[in-house]
């Protein structure tokens, strides 16, 4: 197979931030403003990521719509599973983001004890893709659980958890820039970009009483989803973020 990841472009953060805004307000959407339900919602989402996952595995090279609704429908399912265990089952933020940081660190030393690489420009196989695909899901989870921390728990708000994130993701770009290791700044920035877009969805669609500018979930899905929409359009025609073949370095 040829990799199966696009190369990281401005154009991929972006569409990944506006995917996990989607995923944090899609969820809301559902299972409360349509009335579904938190189960209801949870089978209706899974089943479209499976059949979403299903279509991007067969695959044997990177295509964009393929690629970017697993995203979309994973960012979905990853912030109602940490949903689900804060609302649901009443665990605690704290120990959701344990959890989930631990289940992420050994979803990474597994895949690299096999594959001996975590790097995104080497997913050319089907093994090294279930890795990926496993650890985006962690991701997700990870950044819907630390950003409500950040958030809810300890009171820092919608702005400033805009705020706080995006510095966050900043000051790993200058550490990139100054020669930290490539993989290790993606797979931060990464995580870090699903609280940023979490946080920036309930910024938007919250109402003003809780700190939000209450333009509602619906307003900011649809806004949210054109721009994905007009972007990996863009990208499919121009093929911007078609991956490199991958060198002899990263593919060891």
């Amino acid at each position: 197979m040829l990799n199966k990841v696009p190369e990281v472009t401005l154009a991929f953060w972006i569409i990944k931030i506006l995917s996990t805004t989607v995923g944090e307000t899609g969820a809301d959407y559902l299972a409360v403003h349509v009335g579904l339900g938190t189960l209801v919602t949870d089978v209706i989402t899974l089943t479209l990521l499976l059949l979403s996952l299903s279509a991007q595995f067969a695959a044997r090279e990177y295509i964009p719509w393929r690629y970017w609704l697993a995203v979309v429908l994973i960012s979905v399912v990853g912030t109602q599973i940490t949903d689900f265990l804060t609302d649901e089952l009443e665990v605690s933020l704290y120990v959701s983001t344990a959890a989930f940081a631990v289940c992420l660190a050994g979803v990474f030393a597994i895949w690299y004890s096999i594959e001996r690489t975590l790097s995104i420009h080497s997913i050319d196989t089907t093994r090294r893709e279930a890795f990926y695909w496993l650890a985006i899901l962690f991701t997700f989870a990870l950044g819907t659980a630390a950003g409500d921390l950040a958030t809810e728990a300890l009171s820092m708000g919608f702005t400033i958890g805009v705020l706080a994130f995006g510095a966050l993701i900043a000051a790993t770009y200058v550490a990139y820039r100054l020669g930290a290791g490539e993989v290790l700044t993606f797979w931060i920035a990464y995580i870090l970009t699903r609280p940023l877009g979490a946080s920036l969805g309930d910024l938007l669609s919250q109402s003003q009483n809780y700190g939000g500018l209450g333009l509602g979930t619906i307003v900011t899905s649809i806004v949210f989803l054109a721009v994905i929409v007009a972007l990996v359009t863009w990208v499919s025609v121009t093929g911007f973020d078609r991956p490199a073949p991958a060198g002899p370095a990263e593919c060891g």
